[in-house]
């Protein structure tokens, strides 16, 4: 009971082995609506968010721009079906997704929702609660891509061969869903990796990610001197590997994932590469990268949590959950939170 608490992802996966499903059928890029935030619905293209642009600079000219409260189109580009990417943050998505208009509640198939990162994080359970999760509906993690000065580009990275002599890749983007294949498409027109997946597999890699946000922000953002993702990898490898072993359970235990083999060095080896990139914990995205029970049920991962909070000044006003014994600030100190990385 423990290993299958999670009875809507059992439930899911006996459809999945029942429907017989074989191949992923790929729909083609088109005019899409892309919803951004009402407070971006009055300013110039270049102030909307980055997905927004990139999402217009990858299409072929013919998507249009809406609030939340505009009026979604009949049809588009000749087609009465088109995907509606949903680019706003987590905090404004339950407010749109509890107040749908009847445009937007008759087309709620056709919705994509983004994941991964700083910019849209770890929603499942906002979606999973409004019958979002399931195979049908399109979701995209998207942190396998960058906008930047010099455009959009791919930020995935490969690992090396296989046994078998192929690339392993770790950080791609990817998509599941009806219209994963336009959004594909989309992003492999600007040499964007982005892989097309049942819904269970992109869960799976959704999750990876999720880890990687939580675990390895978390264990640098608690260093005296700033510390960057590349640093976490090579210099805090014991610490989260503990942690990540200790989710991997409890993901089995709270969600029935088991995350897929190699996900260690998946992690480890995209974070190699990103020596720009600090570590930090912003206070609001608690609830959609380090809040989940997933997170808190690890013993080492909760004590980071209330180091965190009671020595580095993070995450004010969060309630944590208690921890079954008081944390031991010297101990960790001179222990596994050395900031010279000295064990």
């Amino acid at each position: 009971m423990a290993t299958w608490s999670d009875s809507k992802a059992v439930m899911e996966y006996q459809n999945f082995l029942s429907s017989g499903a074989q191949e992923i059928i790929l729909k083609e890029d088109c005019p899409s609506v892309i919803v951004v935030s009402p407070n971006e619905a009055d300013l110039e293209f270049t102030e909307l968010n980055p997905l927004a642009q990139a999402l217009m600079h990858m299409g072929s000219g013919e998507d249009i721009i809406l609030s939340p409260y505009q009026p979604l189109p009949e049809s588009l580009g000749g087609q009465s079906e088109y995907p509606i990417y949903l680019t706003l943050p987590p905090q404004e998505m339950e407010p749109f997704l509890d107040s749908l208009d009847k445009a937007y509640e008759d087309r709620q198939s056709d919705f994509c929702f983004f994941a991964g990162g700083f910019q849209y994080g770890n929603i499942e359970e906002i979606l999973q609660s409004r019958g979002y999760c399931r195979d049908s509906i399109t979701q995209i993690l998207i942190t396998g891509m960058e906008l930047g000065p010099t455009g959009i580009k791919d930020a995935s990275v490969c690992l090396g061969p296989d046994s078998v002599g192929e690339d392993k890749w770790a950080g791609e983007c990817a998509a599941c869903g009806k219209w994963n294949g336009a959004i594909a498409k989309r992003l492999q027109s600007k040499e964007v990796r982005c892989t097309t997946d049942f819904y269970r597999d992109w869960r799976r890699k959704m999750w990876e990610r999720n880890c990687l946000d939580a675990v390895l922000n978390l264990v640098g953002a608690v260093r005296q001197e700033p510390t960057t993702l590349s640093d976490v990898a090579n210099y805090y490898e014991t610490e989260v590997s503990d942690m990540l072993w200790e989710i991997s359970g409890t993901l089995r235990g709270w969600k029935a994932i088991t995350l897929m083999y190699g996900f260690e060095e998946r992690i480890f080896g995209f974070a190699e590469y990103q020596k720009a990139q600090q570590c930090t914990i912003i206070d609001d995205w608690y609830p959609y990268i380090w809040g989940n029970r997933v997170f808190t049920e690890s013993k080492q991962f909760l004590e980071y949590l209330h180091y965190a909070q009671s020595e580095m000044g993070l995450l004010k006003g969060i309630e944590l959950p208690p921890m079954s014994e008081k944390l031991d600030v010297s101990k960790m100190r001179q222990g596994n939170l050395r900031a010279d990385g000295v064990i």
